[in-house]
């Protein structure tokens, strides 16, 4: 027969989160312009780190030149095990590791595409995350203040707008840069 101690301590740990034992890819949000310090921290202190960055000829006031910024601006990835994360979050320039209420690890297909195109030889840069069906706002031109869900047709995107009351519902075009997701 069980003890309420031993019954206690059993519910303790199937509570208690399991650790993994591989390690796995996380996102790190980091603090502004700390990518690059972020990535070589956690290599020094051993960690594979991964920032995929893009080249680009920017126009400077006597000269162009060709800089080098990280893709996606205030992350970093970084692949090591649930048990390291408090060293992680320790590391100067990183503010949190991304998830909600814990952290959430990275597909590893996402990882590889993104380690792919960051190897290859052609030019890469950010795009606004828009997923057809999001709930977005427009910010700007004549349609400013509308809401809608966000889509896509061939080439084009558009903001259809609902009248659930009859079921029906109109498809403006409009473009991708004049919206924004409603959180």
């Amino acid at each position: 027969m069980r003890t309420s101690c031993q019954k206690l301590q059993t519910v303790r740990e199937e509570e208690a989160p399991a650790f993994e034992t591989d390690p796995r890819w996380y996102a790190l949000h980091t603090h502004c312009h700390q990518e690059k310090q972020v990535r070589d921290r956690l290599l020094a202190a051993g960690i594979e780190p991964f920032l995929p960055v893009t080249r680009q000829y920017r126009q400077w006031s006597d000269r162009k030149v060709w800089t080098i910024s990280p893709l996606f601006r205030g992350y970093c990835f970084a692949r090591f095990r649930l048990d390291r994360s408090l060293a992680i979050r320790k590391t100067p320039g990183v503010a949190r590791i991304v998830g909600i209420m814990k952290p959430e690890p990275i597909r590893p297909e996402e990882i590889t595409a993104l380690q792919q195109i960051a190897s290859s030889d052609r030019p890469i840069e950010p795009c606004e995350y828009l997923v057809e069906g999001i709930s977005v706002e427009v910010v700007r031109g004549p349609l400013a203040g509308l809401r809608g869900e966000f889509i896509r047709k061939t080439k084009q995107h558009g903001l259809v707008i609902r009248a659930s009351c009859i079921q029906q519902a109109a498809l403006i075009h409009i473009e991708a840069d004049e919206v924004v997701p409603i959180q």
